[in-house]
């Protein structure tokens, strides 16, 4: 048979040449319809390299054909510029969008509520104009409730419910957008609390969250560090109190995907974990006659910051207060924190351990003034993809853009080396974190839930719109 058999004519080909792979890595994209994630983040430094105001909106509205409250209290500042409003009267406090990102709502601290409208916004932005009066005939609501307004939120699973509250009430206000008035369809309050004198504990609300499939079930915390969870159709009254075993107020909760897991953190440093469930401390106990929910976890965050060597080789690390926290959209075991003095950073929620951390250089390094800065509760967010985090500066007009991938190749990752980065073929340039220049300073940020467009409240109670100036794709 041997005989039959064509024999094959040597390779000329060099055995050790390897055949080149496709250099457009892009294909992946036609096989899968979407992104490597590794992909998104090689090129995620042109996306926050694209972003830059491109309009900025005064709160100069009007009720009844009179300037608002929050109006007013602009024009008596810039007359008596040597005599300001206390800072806890001025600014944005809130800001959030739907979950088609087609409206907007902001509350600020003069109690103005007001549902915008996006695509409006954005289509009169443009650079060469250094401040826009926005259409109010656009505005789907605009109230004063005559009351300081310190937290708004959507409700996720009815679309046409906005819910606010105040650190000086007790009370939650629920608007329906789709009916035009002045009064709240639904009002929500903490239970009476007495003090060992038997005098009422004062109590105050601070931020709220919805779950995402029951339109009933509201959460906030409170002054008092408890968090308070309703369901609207049996009373207006807390059915659930999770408790901290602290006095220390919650300045921030958030809601896990699973609904269930409730994470909160306090002014005095401490980050907690509930389950709704139950899970090891099922059995609730009694306090103050009310059912009250012990919490699974809690902890110092500056105990998991001490761990980081690096870190307290250069800084004291001492507990400072939480203003703010938040779970990443596209990767949902990170939990971003932003702490009173700047520094931000990402937790691991499954080891319970800091994996990234940004710590800008302090006001006083750079020349700036320390004053009421630091004293507003700043509210970052998360951008929709590639795990990048948008913070208002403490202290200067504009907004840190943080990459915070969950891979050690993030600048801000706490195992980052920037010898090895740089010999990478993989990044043809380092990596790093971008700050974007702004004409005011920051209070809160809120992001487009599909186009990543970031709309920042201030301190002077503009809504400025940062967008990508150039397409990174």
């Amino acid at each position: 048979m041997d005989s039959y058999l064509v024999t094959s004519k040597p390779s000329t080909e060099n055995p050790k040449l390897k055949p080149r792979p496709r250099p457009w890595r892009r294909s992946n994209l036609e096989l899968n319809g979407k992104f490597d994630p590794k992909y998104r983040h090689s090129i995620s430094d042109l996306l926050m390299h694209s972003y830059a105001e491109i309009g900025a909106f005064s709160h100069f509205y009007h009720i009844d054909g009179k300037p608002c409250q929050t109006h007013m209290n602009q024009i008596n500042n810039a007359v008596n510029s040597d005599r300001q409003l206390p800072f806890r009267m001025q600014g944005i406090s809130a800001i959030d969008l739907d979950n088609k990102g087609i409206y907007i709502v902001s509350v600020t601290k003069s109690g103005c509520l007001t549902v915008h409208d996006f695509e409006t916004l954005y289509c009169q932005s443009t650079g060469s104009l250094p401040r826009l009066l926005e259409d109010e005939s656009k505005h789907l609501m605009h109230l004063n409730l005559q009351r300081q307004l310190d937290d708004v939120r959507w409700n996720h699973a009815n679309q046409d419910e906005v819910a606010c509250t105040s650190v000086k009430s007790n009370e939650v206000l629920i608007f329906d957008i789709g009916y035009i008035s002045s009064k709240p369809v639904e009002v929500l309050r903490t239970r009476r609390t007495l003090s060992v004198l038997g005098s009422e504990v004062y109590k105050g609300l601070c931020e709220i969250a919805f779950t995402a499939t029951d339109n009933s079930r509201l959460i906030a915390s409170d002054t008092h560090g408890v968090v308070n969870v309703w369901d609207k159709r049996k009373s207006p009254l807390p059915s659930l109190e999770l408790i901290t075993g602290s006095r220390s107020t919650l300045n921030t909760i958030q809601l896990h995907v699973d609904n269930q897991t409730i994470f909160g953190a306090s002014k005095d440093g401490n980050i907690y974990m509930w389950d709704l469930r139950g899970g090891r401390t099922s059995a609730a106990f009694q306090c103050h006659n009310e059912a009250g929910l012990p919490p699974l976890v809690s902890f110092k965050l500056a105990s998991k910051l001490a761990k980081i060597g690096s870190l307290k080789a250069q800084s004291d690390i001492v507990p400072k207060e939480i203003h703010s926290i938040d779970l990443d959209p596209s990767c949902p075991y990170q939990l971003a924190f932003h702490l009173d003095d700047g520094w931000s950073g990402v937790l691991d929620i499954y080891n319970l351990r800091v994996t990234h951390v940004h710590c800008p250089p302090p006001a006083w390094l750079n020349g700036a003034s320390i004053s009421t800065d630091l004293l507003y509760l700043r509210k970052p967010s998360w951008l929709p993809t590639s795990s990048i985090y948008a913070v208002g500066s403490s202290y200067d007009c504009g907004i840190h853009i943080l990459d915070f991938y969950p891979d050690t190749s993030s600048p801000s990752h706490v195992d980052y080396r920037e010898d090895v980065e740089s010999l990478s073929k993989m990044n043809h340039q380092r990596k790093k974190n971008i700050f974007v220049p702004l004409s005011e300073g920051v209070t809160t940020c809120a992001s487009h839930p599909l186009n990543g467009t970031i709309i920042a409240g201030t301190k002077h109670s503009s809504l400025l719109v940062v967008s990508q100036t150039r397409w990174a794709f």
